[in-house]
């Protein structure tokens, strides 16, 4: 049966692919974006089963008025699949106020807002699915991405509780985890901070050889078929983690993370009081 899927972010890298792969089997997708010229294509070729939806997701007002205006001309939206949000590559130390906020309001806040404005529609229609596109940085966290860490650790708490709280409403919920793929997003999407204090040096080349192998970025068209499944699954899970550096990453992360509580289990006891 066809569904109704409203994805932002979907000008490139992840949020088109997955924009055309729903729309190949006969869905249809409103696919937001700053710049909506870049959709011309879908349109071309998919005609009224796609809704181009030009949006800023950090400005709150017009998220309201976008998915008013969806699920007028569609009729519901069954999936969400908050896509939309960028890299902020440098040190904490050196990142400007500006900078940080800038990277809080579209992941994190941007987020927040099109979730907001979706649940109503998803509560009258008692089911809908959202996809929340975190990171696998949302469970650990990497040195020169110290804000894009801090903002998807936010989403990661904040679904998790919106999960909890809308569960018995029949909507469903996951987040989405990637490791680095082969998308603009560290390329023409991400931002940098100024490089200027040479004590963070050692910290910037190691970051960078580290990232010098094409064998830790993933390939971004071999998604396609992990986000349908997940969309068509009855039983979704909670998190899922896209690409193998994720998996064996966050697999050694809880490893060790819980052999550390249990070695300071009589500590935390004692904490308590009684």
């Amino acid at each position: 049966m066809a569904k109704t899927v409203f994805i932002t972010g979907a000008s490139r890298g992840f949020g088109k692919l997955w924009a055309e792969a729903f729309l190949k089997r006969g869905d249809k997708v409103a696919a937001s974006a700053r710049n909506i010229s870049a959709l011309d294509d879908l349109v071309e070729k998919y005609g009224d089963n796609i809704l181009p939806v030009q949006l800023d997701v950090t400005k709150k007002d017009d998220v309201k008025n976008a998915v008013e205006n969806i699920k007028n001309h569609f009729g519901s939206i069954d999936i969400l699949i908050n896509n939309a949000g960028y890299g902020l590559f440098g040190t904490v130390e050196e990142t400007t106020e500006e900078q940080a906020r800038a990277q809080m309001e579209t992941n994190f806040f941007g987020l927040l807002w099109v979730t907001q404005a979706v649940l109503p529609v998803m509560r009258a229609q008692k089911s809908g699915h959202i996809i929340q596109v975190s990171s696998f940085l949302g469970l650990t966290t990497l040195p020169m991405l110290g804000l894009y860490n801090a903002s998807k650790f936010a989403v990661e708490g904040l679904s998790e509780t919106i999960a909890t709280e809308v569960a018995h409403l029949g909507i469903k919920f996951t987040l989405i985890e990637p490791n680095g793929f082969s998308t603009e997003w560290a390329g023409s999407s991400a931002v940098q901070t100024t490089s200027d204090i040479a004590d963070y040096n050692p910290v910037r080349e190691g970051f960078a050889e580290g990232t010098d192998n094409s064998d830790i970025w993933g390939d971004p068209k071999a998604t396609v078929e992990p986000i349908l499944q997940v969309v068509d699954s009855e039983n979704p899970p909670l998190r899922l983690l896209f690409g193998k550096i994720a998996y064996h990453s966050i697999n050694d992360v809880y490893t060790n993370r819980l052999k550390e509580i249990e070695e300071w289990k009589d500590v935390s006891i004692a904490a308590h009081g009684h």
